[in-house]
């Protein structure tokens, strides 16, 4: 199962990746309740038990692997709840080709738009998913109307390959060739990877 992220904190500059955990729901349900991100997402509505139930299976499920974007500036200190600024996600949706990913980023915070918090949650992504979990090719199908989202993804060097008329979305790709990996991981050697289970212990515990 996808359980190979489960203590995996990724730090960046501005934002830190941590897994999905049960705890991260109540906010992220809230955030779902938003028209424009269910718009932007294309996603239905669900409740909150039904989200708990989504979070155990993208947990458990050996084809998805999911992050949650915390902001650098806030976490650790502040609460977890607090600091979560989105999510980002890759689904292995080619059980023939396993080194494909399709890759989804939201920064649901509208705060924290436009401030490369996605981008850099991105390239995290990326840079995890050709080094942890093989995968060299990567597609990203993002709706027609969301210009910030296909203005980054094509400055991260992917290119459109399709456009979808009836679901109004665009399909991007980027072929992780030798050179593209070496620049994903010059772009992200800043980044520190830490065991969540340490970072979480709450202040003070370590001191004693």
């Amino acid at each position: 199962a996808m359980r190979v992220n489960q203590d995996t904190v990724l730090r960046g500059k501005k934002v830190t990746l941590v897994p999905y955990t049960a705890a991260h729901v109540p906010r992220y349900h809230e955030w779902m309740q938003s028209e424009e991100l269910q718009r932007l997402t294309a996603s239905e509505p669900l409740s909150l038990e039904q989200e708990y139930e989504m979070q155990r299976s993208w947990r458990d499920d050996a084809d998805k692997c999911t992050f949650i974007v915390l902001d650098s500036g806030r976490w650790p200190g502040q609460a977890e709840e607090d600091s979560m600024v989105g999510d980002v996600n890759l689904f292995l949706t080619n059980s023939e080709d396993p080194s494909v990913g399709e890759i989804e980023i939201m920064i649901a915070e509208p705060s924290c738009r436009g401030r490369g918090f996605g981008k850099e949650a991105t390239l995290l992504m990326l840079a995890y998913g050709v080094r942890k979990l093989g995968i060299t090719k990567f597609e990203a199908k993002i709706g027609l109307e969301n210009e910030a989202s296909i203005c980054m993804f094509k400055k991260l060097h992917f290119k459109e390959v399709a456009v979808n008329s009836v679901f109004q979305e665009v399909t991007l790709r980027l072929d992780v060739s030798d050179q593209e990996r070496g620049w994903l991981l010059e772009q992200t050697n800043h980044v520190e990877e830490k065991s969540y289970a340490e970072l979480r212990q709450p202040a003070g515990v370590l001191d004693s």
